[in-house]
């Protein structure tokens, strides 16, 4: 009579558990924790990197006042700041009460110009606004408002 438990497992046994179980080796588990660790830290520099690039813009915006001169028209005043001499295209819009777009308008702040300025811009409505609000300025290299 033979003891279905042995004490004692010979390595042909442990293998064929191993097989039959789906169990690694302890060293994929070191190769796995290192290919974790590779990619976590790729990931960190990615985060970082976008981080600091999104936090740094070319050129940031805001608005400083409005004035609604009339039923047909409406101007706002803003500020724009850029880090180098490009060239920025600032958009606003003018909304009336219910909150739709009653006129917009894109202006172009020149490469050459201070890198810091205040400008008015004069917008033409189709109704009565009752504000205009800053949606951004945009260089070539960075297309989201800032």
């Amino acid at each position: 009579m033979t003891d279905p438990h042995p004490a004692v497992r010979t390595d042909s046994t442990s293998a064929t558990l191993d097989a039959r179980y789906g169990r690694t080796g302890r060293s994929r588990r070191g190769l796995m924790l290192v290919s974790i660790g590779t990619v976590a830290l790729v990931a960190l520099v990615w985060l970082l990197w976008v981080a600091f690039i999104q936090s740094n813009p070319p050129v940031s915006s805001r608005l400083i006042g409005f004035k609604i001169a009339s039923a047909t028209s409406a101007t706002g005043t803003f500020q724009v700041d850029r880090s180098k001499s490009v060239e920025a295209q600032c958009r606003l819009q003018a909304k009336s009460a219910d909150f739709s777009i009653v006129g917009e308008i894109t202006v172009t702040v020149p490469a050459d110009s201070p890198r810091q300025q205040s400008l008015d811009a004069t917008l033409t409505t189709q109704r009565a606004a009752t504000a205009v609000v800053l949606i951004g300025c945009t260089t070539a290299d960075a297309h989201r408002p800032h």
